[in-house]
């Protein structure tokens, strides 16, 4: 069974409720795993106290919005930093030194990352955009390229930053690579603060497994 953890709409005050943009991704990853033979589930932001690495989970929208996102970037991405989300702001992203701060309606980015909770343990896919048509662009990315991931990455984690060009006019269909920053990603910031459990298991760096039948 495959578990999408979802994000709530930041904007709004019901805790069920969630962007169109997230139900358009949603949508877009429950066919692909169905016809990939799995069986998705749907698990809300506000349910997703369930244990990672026994299934395939795809895990939508940022910190702000998902709290099983966060929980998943602090301990599998230490060279990760999110920004709070504010309105009007350019909602900026760190990997390692490296700032990605949107350019609203021109240029606007989406973490896409592959882990394990552990070496035996079922993938974590993490699809965190700076906004819900972010994390389309994510899914669509993945869906489009996951034998190129796998020919690349093998059986390795992976952390990339895309970008979707004039989102405004476009919408997530133009998504591209912008960077393969795995090695950043799965190193902590020097100075920043952590548990030590969160670099138990130092993945290693980069990739994304998966096949015919499911997504490894």
């Amino acid at each position: 069974m495959d578990i999408h953890s979802q994000a709530k709409h930041f904007s709004s005050q019901r805790p069920q409720s969630v962007h169109r943009n997230d139900v358009a991704t949603l949508v877009e990853l429950a066919t692909t795993i169905r016809e990939s033979g799995g069986l998705p589930a749907l698990v809300t932001s506000e349910e997703g106290r369930r244990e990672a690495g026994r299934v395939t989970e795809y895990c939508v929208g940022g910190p702000s919005a998902n709290p099983r996102t966060a929980a998943h970037v602090r301990i599998a991405l230490p060279g990760v930093r999110f920004t709070a989300a504010e309105p009007d702001s350019l909602l900026p992203f760190v990997v390692g030194g490296r700032a990605f701060r949107r350019r609203p309606g021109e240029e606007q980015f989406a973490l896409l990352a592959r882990v394990r909770p552990a070496a035996s343990a079922a993938p974590v896919f993490i699809l965190a955009g700076q906004t819900a048509l972010d994390n389309l662009g994510a899914a669509r990315y993945l869906m489009a390229n996951w034998r190129r991931l796998r020919k690349t990455y093998g059986k390795r984690n992976f952390c990339l930053v895309l970008g979707l060009r004039e989102p405004s006019t476009f919408g997530a269909d133009h998504v591209h690579l912008v960077a393969d920053v795995s090695a950043s990603a799965f190193t902590a910031i020097a100075g920043a603060p952590g548990p030590d459990h969160e670099r138990r298991h130092e993945p290693e760096t980069a990739g994304a497994a998966l096949d015919s039948s499911h997504h490894d």
